[in-house]
């Protein structure tokens, strides 16, 4: 058994195994008490006056207790961040990295931004982290590259991929966790979706381009994909990706 979890955790690529590692870690320090979550999480004022920059990284690897909803969300992050940098992002590691970057940081503007919005600048600042919502971000863009997937929910009813973000916030719904998490994720995703496989198409330029010196940082093997041509007009299953089951 231990040496299958091994195996599984030795195939994952690059970004996903540090990501994962990340985020048990963090979470499991914060748990046995080794990290306070008070040192972690978003705080514009002490990132600001008194140059907490990492605050801006390591309010994504906190997932708060270990218990279900942990678990749930270590599930998703291990599986759709995988899915997403070996199928989409294959041969493109800097290209995913960039896309997790670009997504950390609408979401944290989106709260910086929102938390000086009279009336709703409380419930914006109620939100210390945002690893719930780079993991749904996530989600959302393996469902849009993914819409013909078929799936089923614990069993119950079935679905295809590009409804999966909206089933998953009617579950939170159903189970009283709060949906903002969700939604900021789901702003993220689409915001990205639209400027890296939308935008490109009307008009011909990529305003996400990955930077050169992120680039540098990863030795991408040159491999070429082959997608199909209405790919982004709601295409079938890119890459083989394999039919997910979460019963």
């Amino acid at each position: 058994m231990a040496q299958a979890v091994e195996e599984w955790y030795r195939q994952m690529p690059i970004i996903t195994r540090s990501y994962l590692t990340a985020a048990v870690v963090t979470t499991v320090g914060c748990t046995l008490e080794i990290i306070s979550p008070y040192h972690l999480y978003l705080n514009p004022k002490l990132v600001v006056q008194h140059y907490e920059i990492w605050r801006l990284v390591t309010n994504f690897l906190y997932f708060r207790k270990m218990d279900l909803d942990f678990l749930f969300h270590m599930f998703f992050l291990a599986r759709y961040c995988k899915l997403l940098e070996e199928n989409s992002f294959r041969g493109r590691t800097a290209d995913f990295f960039y896309m997790l970057l670009f997504g950390a940081t609408v979401l944290t503007g989106i709260v910086l931004i929102g938390g000086m919005i009279p009336y709703i600048s409380e419930t914006f600042a109620r939100i210390l982290f945002l690893s719930n919502s780079l993991t749904f971000m996530m989600v959302y863009v393996w469902s849009k590259h993914n819409p013909f997937i078929h799936m089923s929910f614990l069993g119950l009813f079935t679905f295809t991929a590009a409804y999966l973000p909206w089933v998953l916030l009617g579950f939170s719904i159903l189970v009283g966790s709060s949906t903002w998490v969700d939604l900021l994720g789901m702003i993220a995703g689409h915001v990205y979706y639209f400027l890296e496989d939308v935008y490109p198409r009307m008009t011909g330029r990529r305003p996400l381009k990955t930077p050169s010196f992120i680039k540098a940082m990863f030795a991408d093997d040159n491999v070429v994909v082959a997608r199909p041509v209405n790919a982004g007009l709601g295409a079938g299953p890119r890459f083989g990706a394999m039919d997910p089951q979460f019963q």
